[in-house]
């Protein structure tokens, strides 16, 4: 077993590089990847859209995307999603794009919940990520 904290090239380094954007799990059998909580920011930190919780999490599964890509997978690899709205009633328009991301029935597991805010003045959403990559897979 190997372990890697990882902030990829292929997205935004995090906030004042507080944290790592994936933890990389090396296993026999293949690769699991924990994403650290993303946001809807530009490259520049900035929040897209504030208050569009559409706009944010396309956003969202670009840099999910891009993490997942550095490391060999997508979003075919996705086993769990964790999502944080300030607003439930936005769960309509983040189920919308969810749906246009993730085809494969049945989609990933899924946990979401309300919170009272988030660290971003103006975002409305975070997701994490949990995937799994074998091995053996033909890429």
């Amino acid at each position: 077993m190997k372990l890697t904290l990882d902030n990829p090239h292929t997205v935004a380094a995090p906030f004042g590089d507080r944290f790592a954007h994936v933890a990389r799990l090396d296993l026999a059998g293949g690769t699991l990847l924990l994403l650290a909580g993303q946001v809807g920011v530009d490259d520049e930190g900035r929040v897209v859209a504030p208050g569009d919780v559409v706009a944010q999490s396309e956003q969202i599964f670009e840099i999910v995307d891009g993490v997942l890509a550095a490391h060999g997978a997508g979003l075919a690899d996705v086993l769990h999603i964790r999502s944080f709205l300030t607003d439930l009633d936005d769960l309509p328009g983040y189920a919308a794009v969810r749906r246009r991301l993730f085809t494969e029935t049945p989609p990933p597991a899924s946990t979401t919940v309300e919170v009272s805010r988030l660290f971003l003045p103006g975002a409305v959403i975070e997701v994490e990520v949990t995937a799994a990559v074998p091995v053996d897979r033909p890429r």
